[in-house]
């Protein structure tokens, strides 16, 4: 049965205010908003209105215990200029899995997929014209219960907002530099490194501030046990091309299961290149980059799509990688997952979702 979802538009565009050769990330937001409560067992009042401040209970769980979680996804303006999401099941098993873990009640993906695509359609002049950019979507999901009582709320509220949005690093940026962590810890097993959970970002502000005033772009975030074994990146998952392979961190509860790491591992072995998902020591890292066996490290995500480390701090000394600049199977990754997602190259694995325009 199709999602019933109600619309008021808003009465002046905000759109001309929006200059799309200069945009920022995250600063500006679309016209509308998709908005609907959980109460009494139930999601109800499904809406999308006019983008604009709300009101949250000052004693609900998200505020005082951080019962809230959230995703991140684009909608593409293509070539042929199709809007297209990008592999948006896979951002809803992942909101699943993060309201099990943060005891939230789930939205089924029929809801899901019906609020945003109807989201898109009613602010779609939003989705930026330039290659580079997007409209990003960010789903949030929190407790907005009038209660102090330490146990999972019973009333909820689900919100999708979109902002167009350029590269989170910017155009033609720079490989980054990351700095290996071992004093601060991210996550652990058994803890919610795996869900998208508000605390997790938060955690991280400090070592991340600390690593940006010694010239550092962001943290390379090591195991929360032994601070040895890499993990992932501030705002995405790390991968190493070492000795002709690709290799990442396994998904064992401490690190996001990302959709662009999903997609780079698949295109990976359709390459005929190995993948290997394992536990890798930052001294095999450093000495791979003092060998020269390591040939290039990335970072991908939603946000960054495909972005070149260009050096690693570890223990007070920066070692380099390459020359600065992303690496030819790096440049390729991203070059093919743009291309999906805007409709230059085939999409044979049927990832994208086109949003049609009524």
């Amino acid at each position: 049965m199709t999602t019933s979802i109600n619309i008021k538009k808003i009465k002046q565009s905000r759109i001309c205010d929006i200059d799309f050769k200069n945009l920022q990330f995250g600063s500006q937001f679309s016209d509308h908003m998709f908005a609907m409560e959980y109460d009494d067992g139930h999601w109800q009042n499904h809406r999308i209105e006019p983008f604009g401040l709300i009101e949250v209970n000052p004693v609900s769980a998200a505020l005082h215990y951080g019962q809230s979680i959230f995703e991140g996804m684009k909608a593409y303006r293509g070539v042929d200029e199709k809007i297209r999401l990008f592999r948006p099941q896979m951002n809803h098993k992942r909101l699943t899995a993060s309201c099990e873990r943060m005891c939230i009640p789930p939205v089924e993906e029929e809801t899901f997929l019906s609020a945003i695509e109807e989201l898109v359609r009613v602010d779609h002049e939003w989705v930026p014209p330039y290659e580079g950019q997007a409209l990003y979507v960010r789903p949030v999901l929190f407790a907005d219960e009038g209660n102090l009582d330490v146990r999972p709320a019973n009333q909820y509220r689900f919100l999708v907002i979109t902002s167009p949005v350029r590269g989170y690093f910017g155009a033609d940026a720079p490989a980054v530099a990351l700095k290996a962590e071992e004093k601060y810890t991210r996550a652990i097993q058994g803890g919610t490194g795996f869900a998208k959970v508000g605390g997790n970002y938060a955690a991280t502000f400090l070592a991340s501030s600390e690593g940006r005033q010694e010239g550092y772009a962001q943290i390379l975030w090591l195991d929360g046990v032994e601070h040895r074994y890499v993990e992932e990146v501030g705002q995405m998952n790390i991968c190493f091309l070492l000795d002709g392979k690709l290799v990442t961190p396994p998904l064992r509860g401490t690190i996001l299961p990302g959709v662009t790491r999903d997609s780079v591992i698949q295109l990976t072995r359709a390459m005929g290149i190995e993948c290997e998902e394992r536990m890798i020591d930052i001294d095999e890292i450093i000495d791979g980059i003092k060998r020269g066996t390591l040939q290039e490290a990335f970072g991908c995500g939603t946000a960054v799509v495909i972005t070149a480390v260009g050096s690693i701090g570890y223990r007070g000394k920066r070692y380099e990688i390459g020359n600065g600049k992303i690496g030819p199977f790096s440049q390729k990754l991203y070059e093919t997952i743009v291309g999906i997602q805007r409709g230059e190259v085939e999409d044979v694995y049927g990832w994208t979702r086109e949003v049609s325009i009524k």
